[in-house]
């Protein structure tokens, strides 16, 4: 659909003639993004999603369980050995929270014709999951800079390195608990507001809501007691391949229903300009 599509005589605001009948309260409210179909913008919604899976199963799939083993003398050996790798993996995590930046926008925009304020709560647990996983990735620059030429560095014995190896490790997973409970949160406000929206499948929201407990679950279980969390390992993570894959497939192949979208944008069009409206009432 063509964003001129989108703004004809039945989109929600036109009249018949196309003048434009709604308040200023609901206008830009069923465009999602200037020049975009909601359709369009889903899929491509779809497509950084599947770069942000790729990349992240890449980066902790592959790469850290090629790496990193129970003993840390091989752990630090085999980084040492494979920088290259090592490094890849730390790029492919930047991508990785870099896509999370437009996916909170697109999320808004597709949500908001849902719930504005739950849409926006949901951008802000990306945000601030993102933030907070970007800047534990400094931590795993810590084996990088042990490893390297340096005076410094060259003072510190086999075994500091392998503590502090160790040490940007633990602090890595530190961190990743605390950034999966913001994207639990996310995860589950996400599947609330595709059971509410009718414009994708319920049967996603459901796999998302089991997907965001398991999050949950898993986050605190690790903080409260890492040797139960480390027995929920790999099941707990299951969902999170089921869950978000069908979100992800399905926003790139299929796209959304856009005549539902189109329905729910129009609902809330004139829930906003009622609520406009009562309030000039009020004011005057």
């Amino acid at each position: 659909m063509s964003r001129t599509e989108l703004e004809s005589a039945d989109s929600p605001g036109r009249s018949g003639t196309g003048q434009a009948t709604q308040p200023p309260g609901g206008a830009g409210l069923a465009d999602p993004i200037d020049g975009a179909s909601p359709r369009r913008l889903a899929r491509i919604g779809g497509a950084l999603y599947l770069i942000n899976i790729v990349a992240g199963g890449f980066a902790i799939g592959f790469v850290d369980a090629r790496l990193f083993v129970s003993d840390l003398a091989t752990t630090v050996d085999n980084i040492q050995t494979n920088e290259l790798l090592y490094r890849s993996g730390l790029a492919a995590h930047v991508l990785v929270t870099v896509t999370n930046v437009p996916l909170a926008v697109i999320f808004y925009e597709l949500f908001k014709v849902v719930s504005r304020r739950l849409a926006l709560l949901d951008a802000a647990f990306i945000l601030v999951a993102t933030a907070i996983e970007a800047a534990g990735l400094v931590n795993e620059f810590t084996p990088l800079a042990l490893l390297g030429e340096g005076a410094a560095r060259t003072d510190l014995t086999a075994a500091q390195v392998q503590a502090l190896t160790s040490l940007s490790g633990d602090l890595s997973d530190v961190g990743y608990d605390l950034h999966t409970v913001f994207f639990g949160f996310d995860i589950l406000i996400v599947a609330y507001l595709i059971l509410r929206s009718r414009f994708l499948p319920r049967a996603i929201g459901i796999l998302l809501a089991i997907d965001g407990a398991a999050y949950l679950i898993y986050s605190f279980a690790d903080v409260l007691a890492p040797a139960f969390a480390a027995d929920l390992v790999p099941w707990i993570q299951a969902p999170a391949l089921i869950g978000e894959g069908a979100l992800c497939l399905w926003l790139l192949f299929v796209g959304i229903d856009v005549t539902r979208w189109k329905t729910a944008a129009s609902v809330s069009i004139r829930v906003r300009d009622e609520q406009t409206e009562a309030l000039r009432q009020r004011l005057s």
